[in-house]
């Protein structure tokens, strides 16, 4: 079965990207890469959190529910589950 993931990426000034993909590792390295406009121009690039689902139509809608959403609310969503803001992709890509 496929996985499908929503993810949040932060730069150290904490400035964020939200997505979705059928493919975490790969579509990370190529935020790392710097092939994309937004994460290469502010050099977003730390996974502060993702979600994992089955259905694609699943994640899609709940990546444009995270995206429309004021940045207060994705701080709160990212502190719930990851309060230090650590890279969760640590060793991922090594």
């Amino acid at each position: 079965m496929r996985s499908y993931y929503v993810y949040i990426l932060a730069s150290h000034s904490r400035r964020l990207y939200v997505g979705v993909t059928s493919d975490l590792v790969r579509r990370l390295h190529e935020h790392r890469l710097e092939l994309t406009g937004f994460t290469a121009r502010y050099r977003v690039h730390r996974l502060v959190y993702f979600a994992e689902y089955s259905d694609p139509m699943n994640a899609i809608e709940r990546e444009k529910e995270v995206k429309s959403w004021v940045r207060g609310k994705k701080i709160h969503l990212i502190e719930r589950e990851n309060p230090a803001w650590l890279d969760l992709s640590s060793g991922w890509l090594d």
